[in-house]
């Protein structure tokens, strides 16, 4: 496989392809409301994909369950039925947010590659996927604003990033092992320079390009900074 295939855009999915989360184990409303279906799980998806769009536009203070309901395809009755409140759906946006993305990870097959196209590979993809899923970076600034208060409190998040880092770290260990990669970075570091140099691209294009007057939406410049951004982390890491 030549360098400009592990380089090259990945398939990212539309945010709006997410796996409907469980039903909760209670009783549910004999009797649908007028002119909508018994469907649990289309209609808790539906709920996310709306709720996902709104609290990453105005935040958790500023997003609104009237607003929510009123654009999907159920009330604000069984929005609380499902999410118990606002704080309530909006952490399980974050815990669909962030399982739809490690979700992902796991299908790149890094375990196949040389560790050096690993990491090429991990990073491209990570470069990508921001860029397709503003709404994830939004939902992330959002949440550091209340200091990660929310993202305690789900037991899911804390578990769906081990793998991303256990998975980086096989990589990272495989390369030390090798002799290409130097031994002295820890892969928790590591995992955040990729994803800061991935979401300052989306973050701050628009003050960049305001400011510097350029047209960073341009997709030859999307590519070339995605392969910059590759090729920074692969020589930050070569021995």
């Amino acid at each position: 496989m030549s360098e400009a295939d592990l380089t090259a855009p990945i398939p990212v999915p539309p945010a709006t392809t997410r796996r409907p989360r469980k039903a909760k184990a209670v009783a549910e409303p004999d009797t649908p409301e007028p002119g909508r279906t018994n469907d649990p799980e289309a209609t808790m998806a539906n709920i996310l994909d709306v709720a996902t769009t709104e609290f990453a536009e105005k935040g958790l203070a500023g997003a609104r369950i009237d607003e929510i309901a009123a654009l999907t395809r159920t009330s604000k009755r069984m929005i609380y039925y499902y999410f118990g409140n606002k704080e309530g759906l909006y952490v399980a946006v974050l815990e669909e947010a962030y399982r739809r993305i490690r979700h992902i990870e796991t299908d790149l097959h890094l375990e196949d590659l040389d560790p050096e196209a690993a990491l090429r590979k991990l990073v491209a993809f990570t470069c990508d996927y921001q860029r397709a899923n503003p709404e994830f970076i939004r939902l992330v600034m959002n949440e550091n604003m209340h200091r990660g208060e929310f993202l305690a409190r789900s037991e899911s998040i804390q578990k769906l990033n081990v793998p991303a880092i256990n998975g980086l770290r096989s990589v990272y260990e495989r390369g030390v092992a090798a002799g290409v990669f130097r031994p002295d970075i820890d892969p928790v570091d590591l995992h955040m320079s990729i994803s800061a140099l991935s979401v300052f691209n989306v973050a701050n294009r628009h003050t960049f390009a305001l400011i510097f007057k350029h047209d960073f939406d341009d997709p030859a410049c999307i590519a070339a900074r995605r392969d910059s951004t590759v090729e920074m982390i692969v020589r930050f890491v070569r021995q």
